[in-house]
């Protein structure tokens, strides 16, 4: 797949007392273990984490992932504070020319502190620095309270809700498409 992006994302983004790094491939045990130690947390609303994940597991994803950032059409990091891994983020290209998508998940200790939003934030503004985004999205499902927070806490606006099968047991089936544009960024609400 190509992607219509020029240029990838900075490998490490300041995200106030987080960092967002690039996954690499030797993340793959550190990766293992984070998902399988927050398995029931992530299992609601994470299709993909639906049972525990091996290293090899995640060295396969991790060898896409590195493919797809060469491809300029997915963009991985690991969140990290204080030196310890709490979560995944991604920018993906997956909803056409002109827009990123925002995907997150945070270690269940470290929900409910902020993480998730300024990491967002960081991404949103990493997003409308590379050439030709004029969207940056946040989807999810409408159960999903937490995530639908931090687009809100942004300044993100509800552009649709539609109905789509589930994917994970905690979904509804009404998925939330929050937007933002770039002649919007610079006056969001960051509350």
């Amino acid at each position: 797949m190509s992607s219509w992006l020029e240029a990838a994302p900075p490998e490490e983004v300041a995200a106030g007392s987080l960092k967002l790094r690039r996954l690499r491939i030797d993340d793959g045990e550190l990766l293992a273990r984070l998902i399988n130690e927050n398995l029931r947390h992530l299992q609601p609303w994470m299709p993909w984490a639906q049972s525990p994940h091996s290293v090899d597991e995640q060295l396969g994803f991790l060898e896409r992932m590195q493919a797809a950032w060469e491809g300029l059409t997915d963009f991985g990091f690991t969140a990290v504070l204080d030196g310890e891994a709490i979560g995944g983020m991604g920018l993906h290209t997956r909803q056409g020319p002109g827009t990123l998508e925002i995907g997150y998940w945070m270690a269940a200790a470290h929900t409910g502190r902020g993480h998730a939003t300024a990491a967002s934030r960081a991404l949103t503004g990493v997003g409308f620095g590379l050439r030709g985004v004029e969207r940056v999205e946040i989807r999810c499902d409408q159960a999903n309270g937490a995530s639908a927070a931090v687009a809100r806490k942004l300044g993100y606006r509800l552009r649709e809700l539609y109905d789509r099968e589930p994917a994970a047991p905690g979904e509804t089936g009404r998925a939330m498409v929050w937007e933002m544009r770039r002649e919007d960024w610079g006056r969001a609400d960051l509350g």
